[in-house]
Parts: C-alpha cells; sequence; structure tokens
C-alpha cells in the first residue's frame, strides 16, 4: 500500500457519511470481459433458480425444502428427519468449503453467485438503467424536483421492482412447498388461503425493500460474510488488488504527456464511478467490496485508452503485488483441503450406504400391556416408516425374537414411494416367553422379500 493513502477509509462505511446519513450509491453500468462472463453465469443462474422446483425427476422436484412436511429433495434424492445426520455432515461440509474457496479465492462468491448480488446487479439495476437512464442521469432524475415525467419513470420502475418481488417470493414458495401445492393456491380463491397471501405480500415488500432500497447494505452491514475476511484472508489470497507500485504516484494526464516520473494510474476515479458499494479499490481490500470485477473491466478499458497494459487492477495476492511472487500453495490451505476431503469421503459413505427404506417403531403413549384369556400379552405399537426408493411396495413386519407374532390393524401397510407412511400394529406374546415387565424384542421389517431394517424396542408384561 502506498506510504500516502490514509486509513481512514476504514473507520467508517463508504455509503454513509460522518453523521450517519445515507449516501445514495449511482453506480456506471460496467462494460467488459469480466461483466460478459458475470452476464451469461447470472442467466445460467437465474434459469436454474426459476426452473429447479419445476423439474422432476422419478416424480420428485430437483429441489424442496418442505420444512412443514419435514420432507427435503436435493436433485431429485429425498430426505427426511431420519436423514439429519446427513444434512448437518452436508453443512458442515459446505462450510468448510466456503473456508477454503475464500482462503484461497476471497470473496469471488458474492459478486459472482450471492442471489443478493445478481438479482441486485443483473435484475433490478439493468431495468434501472433501461427506465431512468445512465448513472448520471440517474442522479440528475433523483435531484431534481417531482414532475409528471419524474413520476411517471419512478412510479414505472417500482410498479415493475414489486411485480418482481412477488414472483421472486412465488418462486421461493416453490421451494418450500412443491410446484403442485402452489399450482393449487394460484388457482383457488385466495380468500381460502388468507394467512399465505398476507405471507406472500409480506415477503414480496419483503425482498421490494431489499432491491429498492436496502441495496448493497444488505452486503455490508447485514451480511457477516464480509466481516469474516479478516480472518479467512492472508497475503497468499486471490482477491480485486490495485497494483500500487505499477499505479503510484497516480495524478491525472493530458493527451500527449509522458508517463515518466508518473504511476499508471491516471486518477481518473472509473474504478470508483463502477463500484455498486462505492469504495475506492485503491484504498486496499476492504470488508464492502463484493469481488464483482466491475473495476478490472473499468480500468482495463482506460489502461487500453492510454496503451498501457491491463492489469493494473486485477485478481492478485497481497504477496504477488508486493513481492512479485506467484500464488502457492500455503499449510493452511493444506490443512483446509485435507479437512474437507475427509469430510467429502465420510458423507458419500454415508449416502452410499444410506437405507432406502427406515422405520422408527415405538410403543403407543400412554397405552397398558393386555392379556387375554390364553396367557397372550399384547403390546400396541406405532410405526413410521420412510421410503427413500423410487419404487412402492409392501412392507412386513417379523418379530425375531422371541417367539410370537405381529397383528397389523387394518390389514397390509403399503408404501409408496418418496413418501412416509405411519401405521399400528399389536405384538403379541405368549406369557411364558416374557421373563420381564419391561422385555426387549426385536422386529424385523422386510420390504418386500428384502430385509430392510431391524429395530429393538420395549415389551411391557406382567
Amino acid at each position: 500500500m502506498p506510504a500516502s493513502t490514509e486509513e481512514n477509509f476504514r473507520d467508517h462505511i463508504s455509503t454513509a457519511d460522518k453523521d450517519g446519513r445515507r449516501l445514495w450509491v449511482f453506480p456506471t453500468k460496467p462494460k467488459g470481459s469480466y461483466y460478459r462472463a458475470r452476464t451469461f453465469l447470472s442467466w445460467f443462474l437465474l434459469a436454474f433458480m426459476a426452473g429447479a422446483p419445476f423439474v422432476k425427476i422419478n416424480g420428485e422436484p430437483l429441489l424442496l425444502f418442505d420444512i412443514l412436511n419435514r420432507k427435503f429433495v436435493i436433485f431429485s434424492l429425498v430426505f427426511w428427519p431420519q436423514d439429519f445426520h446427513l444434512f448437518v455432515l452436508a453443512v458442515i461440509t459446505s462450510i468448510v468449503f466456503i473456508v477454503l474457496f475464500t482462503a484461497v479465492y476471497g470473496r469471488l462468491f458474492c459478486g459472482w453467485i450471492c442471489p443478493q448480488t445478481v438479482f441486485m446487479e443483473m435484475v433490478f439495476r439493468k431495468i434501472e438503467y433501461l427506465i431512468e437512464g445512465s448513472a448520471g442521469a440517474q442522479r440528475r432524475l433523483a435531484a431534481a424536483p417531482m414532475t409528471a415525467a419524474k413520476f411517471f419513470k419512478k412510479g414505472l420502475k417500482h410498479s415493475i421492482f414489486y411485480i418482481l418481488s412477488f414472483i421472486i417470493t412465488n418462486i421461493f414458495l416453490a421451494y418450500l412447498i412443491g410446484v403442485d401445492k402452489l399450482k393449487v393456491l394460484i388457482k383457488d380463491n385466495p380468500a381460502n388461503h388468507k394467512l399465505g397471501l398476507f405471507m406472500a405480500m409480506l415477503f414480496s415488500f419483503i425482498f421490494y425493500g431489499v432491491f429498492a432500497w436496502f441495496r448493497e447494505q444488505a452486503c455490508t452491514l447485514v451480511c457477516p460474510y464480509g466481516r469474516l475476511q479478516s480472518v479467512l484472508l492472508d497475503n497468499n489470497s486471490l482477491v480485486i488488488s490495485y497494483d500500487y507500485k505499477r499505479g503510484e504516484p497516480r495524478s491525472p494526464i493530458k493527451k500527449g504527456e509522458s508517463f515518466e516520473g508518473r504511476g499508471d494510474c491516471i486518477d481518473c476515479h472509473q474504478c470508483v464511478k463502477v463500484c455498486p458499494t462505492g469504495i475506492d479499490i485503491r484504498n486496499g481490500t476492504q470488508l464492502e467490496c463484493v469481488n464483482c470485477t466491475a473495476c478490472i473491466d473499468a480500468c482495463n478499458a482506460i489502461m487500453k485508452r492510454q496503451n498501457l497494459p491491463p492489469g493494473l487492477i486485477r485478481f492478485a495476492s497481497g504477496n504477488n503485488i508486493e513481492k512479485g511472487v506467484k500464488f502457492k500453495i500455503s499449510p493452511r490451505i493444506i490443512f483446509y483441503s485435507m479437512i474437507l476431503s475427509a469430510l467429502i469421503i465420510l458423507l458419500s459413505v454415508f449416502m452410499l450406504n444410506r437405507s432406502q427404506v427406515e422405520a422408527t417403531i415405538l410403543r403407543t403413549p400412554g397405552s397398558l400391556y393386555e392379556e387375554t384369556a390364553e396367557g397372550i400379552i399384547k403390546n400396541l405399537y406405532t410405526i413410521i416408516i420412510v421410503n427413500k426408493s423410487n419404487a412402492d411396495g409392501q412392507i412386513e413386519l417379523k418379530l425375531k425374537t422371541p417367539q410370537g407374532q405381529i397383528v397389523v390393524i387394518g390389514g397390509e401397510i403399503t408404501l409408496k414411494k418418496h413418501e412416509l407412511t405411519e401405521a399400528v400394529f399389536f405384538v403379541e406374546i405368549d406369557k411364558k416367553q416374557i421373563f420381564s415387565s419391561n422385555a426387549m424384542i426385536v422386529i424385523e421389517i422386510y420390504f418386500g422379500d428384502e430385509l430392510v431394517d431391524e429395530t429393538t424396542t420395549n415389551f411391557m408384561g406382567p
């Protein structure tokens, strides 16, 4: 970092003045290879997000997070509460991956993949450019008195913003309740779903507020990821960096003037003007930077006009800028990679050995044992069966130990694919086979002819 650079920029965020009032950001629309790449990636991400609940494989959506029914579908694999250990392991693996990814590539996820950034920069911001014009035109419109033209533009923009927010709400709702239930809600009389309609409108206003007003504050004030950078990044991490050794001393330059005795930075502030969070990347890595690469495109365009090589602002590590050394794998990266590899292997083993049918058997709460005139002791049980396979079938219960029989109330237990089924049954054991008032019995669960599970439970007797 150049010695002349003041460090007081770290004492406050770039979108607030010294009195704490909001400074509205009007970023210039980026242009360049990185922006085109982000645009193509955003099309794919938006298409995936909008289509994932509607794409079905083996009758199940690609993604579903039905919290109320405790059913989760990830890439058409069905998970139930019995798979909670897999969920915990997957979350831990994801966290370690984020730590490793950030240690190597910085906050690249935020600028390229995060839904907040994708929606804000690639959807809502583009609509704003289309309706209100360039950054300069937006700034003049905001400062102008209310006229019919301004009212029309603002009204049109905010109406589209809310409609898009309502559509986004319904897409997220499809992830939570499924497309089929969502279609029923849409076609049914709204008066029959007043609470659901109220919640949809509420979340639509929340999304609208985020994208129309809160904007970059979600990244700089709310999201903890930016603050985690201080412990996740080091001088070997690849982040968007300003090459101060090449750029300093910075100064404006007129056409025809020589760069002798000057740095390559002509202090044009284009990197600041395109920044969606309003920072000056030349001050160094900051928590507001989401690695969107808009400043790289802007700076490369200026370097091209000045017949200078690109890369004054680029992806580089602190060591690369300061010492000229290339990226190298540090012991910390090796350590994170080893942990991540172990977690992936463990998760894969658990997934491959996951039972296709899983059952939980419990004595019915509050029930006591019954004794028949023939000396048979009966206990009432409830079984909850989860079918994780792609096939329907019949469930048969057999008493392994001790000798006895199982009588299912209502006849056979039919198990449909990807569904949870409950049934009630009696376990009947001869009194002579019971040697304790709280004996343990073993029940085998067959799915068709295949033994899929075996469970132990208690049996009350005299």
